[in-house]
């Protein structure tokens, strides 16, 4: 006899891909934190190569920096996202110095315990930059801290 062909299920659809900045993947690399005098630094990036994002505080001031490296310069346009919030921010020009990109804060400002508490990462986007997916590392919540 001759067998007959088993018919075969169609194959399921390809998961959709999600749209939500959670699932994009992290950008490489890892917290690092230093302190010099009155500052103290968390930086991101991967080990010998220039950092891409960092946290200063910056106790004199009462500020904490946010500071991304960046080709533009001047006042640009910066996001940042949390799993708690969101927020629309813009470099400040005379804090920046040439690749970065840097916004002030207040020390007890929400957003950097939105930052710290963040669940697993968050994101960093720039106009006309590629959005940085960081992870929320102790590194950041030291630097913070330190200014308080």
């Amino acid at each position: 006899p001759v067998p007959l062909p088993v018919p075969r299920p169609a194959p399921l659809p390809l998961p959709r891909v999600s749209a939500d900045w959670r699932d994009a993947a992290q950008t490489p690399g890892t917290w690092t934190w230093r302190g010099d005098g009155g500052t103290s630094v968390a930086q991101f990036g991967e080990p010998g190569l220039p950092p891409l994002a960092s946290v200063t505080c910056d106790r004199a001031a009462g500020q904490v920096l946010l500071a991304r490296q960046s080709r533009a310069s001047g006042t640009v346009p910066i996001q940042v996202t949390t799993t708690a919030t969101s927020r629309a921010l813009v470099s400040e020009p005379l804090r920046s110095s040439a690749g970065w990109l840097v916004v002030a804060l207040r020390a007890r400002d929400p957003l950097l315990d939105a930052i710290a508490f963040s669940r697993g990462r968050f994101a960093f986007e720039a106009a006309g930059e590629a959005t940085l997916y960081l992870p929320s590392w102790p590194e950041i919540g030291r630097a913070i801290e330190d200014c308080r």
